[in-house]
């Protein structure tokens, strides 16, 4: 049972109390309270080129759709 998806194992082996309890104390991912993979972005849930600033918690892409709604304004 190899996987990088822990949700697709934990339904695999639901019926089988003593091993799914082995695999949540031993598989489940960390839960993260600072660095990278705790800032997403609000609308898509991309990690990667997160905009913090303002408090706006959007990715590059989601933020150039959503800029001039937000107020933004291009000038070149």
């Amino acid at each position: 049972m190899t996987t990088t998806n822990h949700t697709k194992v934990l339904k695999q082996i639901g019926k089988k109390p003593g091993k799914y309890a082995k695999y949540l104390k031993n598989n489940l991912p960390k839960e993260r309270a600072y660095g990278a993979a705790t800032k997403k972005c609000q609308h898509c849930g991309n990690p990667h080129a997160h905009v913090g600033k303002y408090g706006i918690n959007l990715c590059r892409k989601c933020f150039r759709d959503y800029a001039l709604e937000l107020g933004f304004k291009q000038y070149s």
